[in-house]
């Protein structure tokens, strides 16, 4: 059955005419009337006896008119329901973040503060999940996007900063280069809790003598500001420390490789307000958020 044909004919019945059906339904008297001797020829019934003084409903013709014009009312009910929480931003937004993502705490804290009927649900992980099917509407990445089915919306580009606590510099001195960096005992990030990884300051590739291993920052601070370890750090985990001196910034000359930040979400489902709401909130508070440069 033609639903857009059956709206149609419901339209016609509820203006009392073809003409004036056309009219409110703003499409061509031609046009309605085909389409609505198209649904009875496939019905096989006929739902409108047509006269010079008007149409009117035959017995198949109330029948359908009974039942269709409810599920139309119901649909249309649904829409408006809908158009009025997209206008008041109410509903659920499920998100994936990486760990430790201090500031995106905040933003989130923020966001909800903005639009106070949005439940949020969050799902922190370190992999990359599979949006559809996990079920998420936004994700937030580091690095690169390569998955075609994906929208990257780009928030800011920072460098992960190479620290150790001022005890530590205390007892073993700068360094004065890279190459230096191997009398020391250093701490590195894993994903997988693979201590064979490497560092990239500047144009030099290094591989530490990690003495740990893991895949928390967190640990990764707390082992530095101890003065214990030489080790990376996110900006917006080292900043506070690195303005009261717990930590030190070393081979400030030779940075870190850029990382970039990204909201993703999948590129064949429209977006709703909801989270077109959250993705311009976040482009608009992450540069505050996260203490970096444009």
């Amino acid at each position: 059955m033609d639903l857009n044909a059956v709206q149609m004919f419901v339209g016609v019945v509820q203006a009392g005419s073809l003409s004036a059906g056309a009219a409110r339904l703003g499409l061509p008297l031609p046009t309605v009337s085909r389409r609505i001797r198209d649904l009875e020829r496939q019905l096989n019934v006929q739902l409108l006896e047509r006269s010079v003084r008007g149409t009117r409903l035959t017995d198949a013709g109330t029948r359908l008119y009974e039942h269709a014009g409810r599920g139309i009312e119901a649909l249309q009910e649904a829409e408006q329901a809908l158009v009025s929480d997209e206008a008041r931003l109410k509903g659920r937004l499920r998100l994936s973040l990486p760990p430790t993502f201090e500031p995106w705490w905040e933003l989130l804290s923020l966001f909800q503060q903005r639009y106070p009927d949005i439940e949020l649900c969050v799902y922190t992980t370190e992999r990359r999940v599979d949006l559809i099917e996990d079920g998420i509407d936004v994700a937030l990445r580091v690095g690169s996007i390569v998955h075609e089915a994906m929208v990257a919306r780009r928030m800011l580009s920072y460098r992960h900063v190479l620290v150790a606590g001022r005890a530590l510099v205390e007892r073993l001195g700068m360094p004065e280069s890279v190459d230096a960096l191997h009398r020391f005992p250093c701490a590195v990030w894993s994903p997988g809790g693979n201590a064979t990884n490497s560092w990239r300051l500047g144009d030099t590739t290094i591989s530490p003598r990690g003495i740990l291993t893991t895949n928390d920052y967190a640990h990764l601070r707390s082992r530095a500001l101890a003065g214990e370890v030489v080790t990376e750090l996110p900006p917006f985990l080292a900043d506070g420390a690195l303005r009261t001196g717990e930590l030190i910034a070393l081979l400030p000359g030779q940075p870190m490789p850029e990382q970039n930040l990204q909201l993703l979400y999948p590129s064949h489902r429209h977006p709703s307000a909801i989270v077109r709401a959250y993705l311009d909130f976040s482009q608009e508070q992450v540069r505050v958020l996260m203490n970096a440069a444009p």
